[in-house]
């Protein structure tokens, strides 16, 4: 049988931050039909081989590998075109995000009134991050809310819960992740945000810095902006039937 909710976590040298993120998920959805989905996005680190032993322990658990890094969108593609479910949660890999807030986005699934929103954004009120990221966030989520008018307060937030088809059918680009509810919005469906914790980082090295979430999330902006502004009504389809 499929499983009732799938979990992709891509992660790039995050060795310290795997069993104890996985153990969380595991204490978050207990008694759920769940698989959890690790993109090892080409870690040069001991990942790998701590994926492959977890993978014994855990049941639940599947290994993803790309042979050579890729970006966090291209392990997200990778892990919701594998996912089984029909609804997948998605999380950093840095630890950051909260397990524990996955039950509060299938809640508002759940609730009534929503059945046309297709993504629900989690909006990390209290950032624990440094200066420098939450200064350029902020910077970048503004921007990107007055060009794209997507009505998300938080587009950066790694904690998402997306309905797999509607994800499936969007158009696929580098650092595509950074823009979802404008893609979501243009494919015709809602985009719920809600308030989710943010916890700050206790192991390892992150990734990005200034420059990765401020200018090249800027430059990938007209982008979208070019694809929205070329959006296609679907055409009335009728089938004759005799």
């Amino acid at each position: 049988m499929n499983p009732e909710l799938s979990v992709v976590i891509p992660v790039c040298n995050e060795e310290p931050n795997i069993e104890p993120l996985l153990r969380e998920i595991l204490a978050a959805l207990p008694g759920r039909a769940l698989e959890i989905i690790y993109v090892d996005d080409g870690s040069t680190d001991g990942s790998a081989a701590l994926l492959r032993r977890l993978r014994h322990e855990v049941p639940a658990l599947r290994v993803l590998t790309h042979a050579r890094r890729s970006g966090q969108s291209a392990g997200l593609c990778t892990g919701l075109r594998a996912a089984r479910a029909d609804w997948v949660a998605t999380l950093d890999g840095d630890g950051q995000n909260d397990p524990a807030d996955i039950p509060r986005l299938l809640a508002a699934r759940d609730a009534p009134g929503h059945d046309a929103v297709r993504l629900y954004m989690g909006h990390r009120v209290n950032r624990r991050d440094t200066l420098i990221r939450r200064i350029s966030s902020r910077v970048a989520n503004g921007v990107r809310s007055r060009m794209l008018r997507d009505a998300t307060p938080d587009t950066g937030c790694g904690l998402k819960l997306i309905h797999r088809q509607t994800f499936l059918e969007l158009p696929r680009f580098n650092h595509m992740h950074r823009f979802l509810p404008a893609l979501v919005h243009r494919a015709g469906a809602q985009v719920l945000s809600v308030p989710v914790h943010h916890r700050e980082r206790e192991r390892g090295i992150s990734k990005y810095g200034l420059f990765d979430r401020l200018w090249v999330g800027i430059v990938d902006l007209f982008g979208v902006m070019w694809l929205a502004r070329r959006k296609v009504a679907p055409p009335g389809i009728s089938e004759q039937r005799d």
